[in-house]
């Protein structure tokens, strides 16, 4: 049992890497019941021959909670730092749900024209800043998808050694 409790951790932890990417996917989420899997049927220990905490586990479970709302807001707040309005922030959030209909090709182009359309025709901003706000929708994006693969891909290190 322990065994097989090792290798489905191990792999959702596999899918939680994909799915930070893969939209279709929950990626942090999956990594996660992977470490909870363990927890609850692997009786596994670290190097140190310590078994998993509760601690442990719900400072993960934060950790994903934290990432995956980040994940939807980052966006929208990079589209502001670059000189971006409300309405970029809203177009880049707006395009990156659009987008989801075409993933993940779509979440970024979706993400992009709405923070550019929105500075355009709502913020009335010129074309050169309106730009500006998109680069900064992309910098979102892509930085929300890195905080979940690093988040996956240390959970998936820490399935792996309380597995083995």
């Amino acid at each position: 049992m322990e065994t097989f409790v090792a290798v489905a951790a191990i792999i959702l932890g596999v899918l939680g890497i994909i799915g930070s990417v893969a939209p279709a996917l929950p990626g942090p989420p999956l990594s996660w019941v992977g470490l909870l899997c363990l927890y609850i049927w692997g009786g596994g220990t670290n190097g140190a021959g310590e078994p998993m905490s509760t601690t442990f586990l719900l400072v993960w479970l934060g950790i994903v909670i934290a990432v995956s709302i980040l994940d939807y807001f980052v966006p929208a707040w990079f589209t502001k730092v670059t000189g971006g309005s409300k309405y970029g922030g809203w177009g880049a959030v707006i395009g990156l749900f659009i987008g989801l209909i075409y993933p993940p090709v779509g979440m970024i182009l979706g993400s992009v024209a709405g923070a550019f359309v929105a500075e355009l025709l709502f913020a009335r901003k010129d074309t050169m800043t309106s730009v500006k706000s998109a680069i900064g929708a992309f910098l979102g994006f892509m930085f929300g998808t890195g905080i979940k693969l690093i988040s996956s891909a240390v959970m998936l290190f820490y399935i792996i050694i309380y597995a083995f």
